[in-house]
C-alpha cells in the first residue's frame, strides 16, 4: 500500500495554513503589478521645451487627485520664474475650502540639454536638495505650439495635471 500525504502532515498547524494563504495572495497580487510595470513603455515626452517661454503663470485645469493638494478646492495655479543659475523657481498656490490660500515655494531644475522637457522639481528647504529622494519628476508630456496649454506628468504616471494659461481654457 503507498503512503497517502494528508493535509494535516504537509502542513502541521493553522499557522503554516494562514502563511500560505498570505503568500498566495502576495504572489497572486505581486505578479499583475510586476508584469503591468514591465510591459509599460516609457513616458514619451515632447521634443524640446523652450524653457524662457515656459516661464510666467499656468492654471490648473484638470488633475489625477494627489495626497499634497488634497486641501485644495480651486484656483490652483503655478508660477514659474527663471532664476539666474538657471533655476526655475516655482510658486504653486491654492483656495482652501475656507477660503484662505495654500503656497508652496519650490526650484525646479532642468534634467539633460538646455531644452530638456524633463525637469525635477522639489519643495524641501535648499539645505536639502542634495538628497535625491526630495526632488520629483516634472516632465512636460504635451504642449501647443502657443505655449498655452500643457500636460505634465512623471515617470510612474502617478500624477497629471492639465495647465492652461487662462483660468478656463476652451481649448480642450
Amino acid at each position: 500500500m503507498k503512503p497517502s500525504l494528508s493535509l494535516s502532515t504537509a502542513l502541521p498547524n493553522r499557522w503554516s495554513m494562514a502563511f500560505l494563504v498570505v503568500a498566495c495572495a502576495v504572489a497572486a497580487l505581486g505578479m499583475p503589478l510586476a508584469v503591468s510595470a514591465a510591459d509599460r513603455a516609457p513616458l514619451p515626452t515632447i521634443a524640446r521645451l523652450d524653457v524662457p517661454r515656459y516661464m510666467g503663470t499656468w492654471h490648473e485645469i484638470a488633475k489625477y487627485p494627489n495626497w499634497f493638494q488634497r486641501r485644495c478646492v480651486g484656483d490652483t495655479s503655478a508660477r514659474y520664474s527663471q532664476q539666474p543659475d538657471g533655476t526655475v523657481q516655482v510658486l504653486n498656490r491654492c483656495r482652501r475650502e475656507d477660503g484662505s490660500f495654500d503656497e508652496a515655494l519650490g526650484q525646479a531644475r532642468q534634467i539633460g540639454a538646455a531644452d530638456s522637457p524633463r525637469l525635477q522639481v522639489r519643495f524641501a528647504p535648499a539645505w536639502l536638495s542634495f538628497v535625491p529622494l526630495v526632488w520629483g519628476d516634472y516632465w512636460v508630456i504635451d504642449l501647443d505650439a502657443d505655449y498655452q496649454l500643457v500636460a505634465v506628468s512623471e515617470p510612474r504616471r502617478e500624477y497629471l495635471w492639465i495647465l492652461s494659461r487662462d483660468r478656463k481654457s476652451t481649448r480642450l
